[in-house]
């Protein structure tokens, strides 16, 4: 809006436009005088923004904040790491990670999409009348280990789980508890799933209502 005031302020007036659009004349000569004589915050931002632009670039631009922050000590330059992370994010700035990334799902736009079988309703009125899977993968020293889980809707329980090297779809085809659902639960209401072992896990959370860092249990399903 500043720069349509700028090119026709000449032609129908400042106060005009401002009438016009959704900006008062005051907020229109504040940008100005700004723009004319900056704060000493800006433009010492400007400064670094073309320092760190600089460090980046001679680093193949693969340096992040932190090596992007000691660079610029080295050369003499004092500034906190906090403001050359604000700068980057400002700029689009980012370093490079190192690893790559583990993907689970390569989609074929040659093959139809599975249908949805369940039209999004994730509930059963009792016990093995609905089973899902997930699929997920962690990170290890070794490499990333693929994990898929058989949940039961109504127990809320892990049913059978399978840890693999790889991301085949073997993994949850194999999956214990991955078949069908017994005969039984497709009439009346079958037995529940036998519950394995519990075990108080800890689990960080993070959350304005606990003190930082606190570790909370919670019953989790521990394979036997």
């Amino acid at each position: 809006m500043t720069r349509f005031i700028d090119e026709h302020g000449q032609a129908y007036g400042v106060g005009s436009i401002c009438r016009v659009l959704p900006i008062a004349p005051s907020v229109y000569y504040a940008h100005q005088a700004r723009q004319k004589h900056p704060s000493a915050r800006s433009a010492k931002d400007r400064w670094l923004c073309d320092q760190i632009r600089r460090v980046w670039n001679d680093n193949f631009c693969v340096y992040g904040v932190r090596k992007v922050w000691h660079q610029l000590r080295r050369e003499g330059i004092d500034v906190a790491r906090c403001t050359v992370g604000r700068l980057m994010r400002q700029m689009g700035l980012k370093g490079v990670i190192r690893g790559k990334g583990g993907r689970t799902t390569r989609p074929d736009p040659q093959r139809p999409c599975p249908q949805d079988l369940v039209q999004r309703q994730f509930h059963a009125p009792a016990p093995n009348r609905l089973r899902v899977s997930d699929f997920t993968y962690v990170s290890t020293w070794q490499g990333f280990v693929y994990v898929a889980f058989i949940i039961d809707v109504f127990a809320r329980v892990i049913v059978g789980w399978r840890v693999s090297s790889t991301a085949h779809t073997d993994i949850r085809n194999g999956c214990p508890g991955a078949g069908s659902v017994p005969e039984a639960a497709q009439g009346e209401s079958a037995p529940p799933p036998a519950r394995k072992r519990t075990e108080a896990l800890p689990v960080q959370v993070l959350c304005p209502y606990y003190p930082r860092n606190a570790a909370r249990y919670w019953p989790y399903p521990v394979p036997s």
